[in-house]
């Protein structure tokens, strides 16, 4: 049996945004149970949190009971946000704004998992702070927010302000909290339990290698993915390509044709594509915004290539999403 001493326990609230990832949630409460049980104490209060206290639904259907924020927040240590889900989740919060907002001016440590990240930012609480998002979130959040920079890490400890890219990354993120106050050893005690035995530092990255997503390890081919990944707005032309990666055009030609089964547009339109359907699923911005942000000259023309690509129109996308 494990004592309760409130004097000891650090109470950290969870608000759940509907749809929250549940594989998230419990990677950031579990090491915590873990700790008191180890310590034969509660070292850590895990309180679920909603806006009005009302249950809340993961993306997986299951329910969890919660504490109303309004009540309980102003007592807990650290308040994190934990989202999933995609813009129709997110932006029915203005009252979360509110009331983070406040718990900030007090000095409470605020928190955003995957998503969470999103609505801090909507908040107003990353303005001056380095933070991370999950990478499917990213180009949202830079989207809504150009002043604002997410870093691509596991998770970003900056003062008061705790950011996490979500998935599995918060039993890294609570290793990193719970060896800041209870020492290394037992911050390794915690792990173990869970056969967490390789711990990722903060700065690890959150997606597989570039090699690995795109199969190849041919370093020019490499580059030239990776910097059209990097240049979706404004797409630079082959004759450009071929120049940063320090070949002709025609051996740019040859490498897509070998190693990739495409052409170097048919590449470049396909990850432009996705990008595009990424942020009709997830991002409140308007078709023809999307389609100028993602490099097409027209909203009609992205959305023939669209329907190329896809199958459907990018309307038919955003009403299957949004309703």
């Amino acid at each position: 049996m494990v004592s309760v001493d409130h004097r000891n326990a650090q109470r950290v609230g969870f608000v759940l945004v509907r749809n929250f990832a549940l594989m998230s949630y419990a990677s950031a409460i579990e090491p915590m149970r873990a700790a008191n049980l180890l310590a034969g104490s509660t070292l850590y209060e895990i309180v679920p949190l909603s806006i009005g206290g009302g249950s809340v639904q993961s993306s997986s259907g299951v329910e969890i009971a919660c504490d109303d924020l309004a009540r309980t927040g102003d007592r807990c240590h650290t308040v994190f946000v934990c989202a999933g889900g995609g813009p129709a989740d997110w932006t029915d919060t203005q009252a979360l704004h509110s009331f983070l907002r406040r718990l900030a001016r007090q000095g409470t440590r605020i928190g955003g998992i995957s998503s969470g990240s999103y609505i801090l930012a909507a908040a107003g609480l990353l303005d001056t702070y380095d933070f991370t998002i999950h990478w499917e979130h990213a180009p949202i959040l830079r989207e809504a927010f150009p002043h604002l920079a997410p870093r691509q890490a596991r998770f970003v400890i900056d003062g008061n302000r705790i950011t996490c890219g979500g998935g599995v990354a918060p039993l890294d993120l609570m290793h990193a909290l719970i060896l800041e106050r209870m020492g290394s050893d037992f911050a390794r005690r915690v792990s173990d339990w869970y056969l967490h035995t390789s711990v990722a530092e903060p700065t690890a990255p959150q997606r597989a290698s570039s090699a690995e997503r795109f199969g190849t390890n041919h370093a020019a081919l490499l580059s030239v993915l990776e910097k059209m990944e990097a240049t979706i707005e404004k797409p630079l032309g082959r004759t450009a390509m071929a120049k940063f990666a320090g070949i002709s055009s025609r051996h740019l030609d040859r490498l897509f044709l070998e190693r990739r089964g495409s052409t170097f547009l048919e590449t470049y339109r396909e990850i432009r594509l996705r990008h595009a359907r990424r942020l009709i699923e997830q991002s409140p911005l308007s078709i023809q915004e999307i389609a100028f942000a993602t490099g097409f000259s027209s909203a009609a023309h992205f959305s023939n290539c669209f329907k190329k690509q896809f199958g459907e129109r990018p309307k038919s996308v955003r009403n299957e999403t949004f309703f």
